[in-house]
């Protein structure tokens, strides 16, 4: 098996991992926590579960309940994971494979809530000092992690330019990439 084939192995298995942590957790809040009956529920002091259908894209942007904008919301990012797919496939960089296998299955995640019940389920609420953040799920919290990652480590990187590379022993006499 090639890197390249391993490298992509890596980050679908990181998709269906978070893939099946995000569903998991929406179908233990709505099925067996019954959170949409609750409400809110304290976690810690800084931490609840709070019920919220979230009918638009990232942070409630876009909002919009007709089917249509349900269609073309999953379709956008079916779309995007696609193109995902085919950056993965591409990338050299393990960072990169775990990084975008975890936006992939968060989106695949937010997808199919969206495909199974025209909205997406958010439940994790943090807040201190009056301060309170958007209300998010395991997929979202995914995606904005794998895109912090792409960001602060470079993304794909340049061509040739692995992760591995880094850590390998050089050999006498080889030159070293800065």
């Amino acid at each position: 098996m090639t890197r390249r084939n391993r490298l992509t192995s890596l980050g679908a298995l990181i998709g269906l991992v978070v893939y099946a942590a995000d569903q998991g957790s929406k179908y233990w809040i709505l099925h067996g926590l019954d959170l949409p009956r609750l409400g809110d529920v304290r976690v810690l002091p800084v931490l609840d579960l709070t019920m919220v259908w979230n009918h638009g894209v990232t942070f409630g942007l876009l909002t919009g309940r007709s089917g249509w904008s349900v269609a073309i919301l999953a379709t956008l990012a079916l779309v995007i994971v696609a193109a995902l797919g085919v950056w993965l496939r591409r990338t050299d960089r393990v960072s990169s494979a775990i990084a975008l296998g975890a936006i992939a299955g968060g989106a695949l995640g937010n997808v199919t809530d969206r495909l199974r019940y025209g909205a997406v389920v958010d439940f994790i609420r943090a807040h201190a000092f009056g301060w309170s953040w958007y209300v998010f799920n395991i997929g979202d919290a995914a995606i904005v992690c794998g895109v912090a990652a792409l960001v602060l480590l470079g993304g794909a990187g340049r061509s040739g330019q692995a992760d591995e590379a880094e850590t390998k022993p050089h050999e006498p006499g080889a030159s070293v990439r800065p």
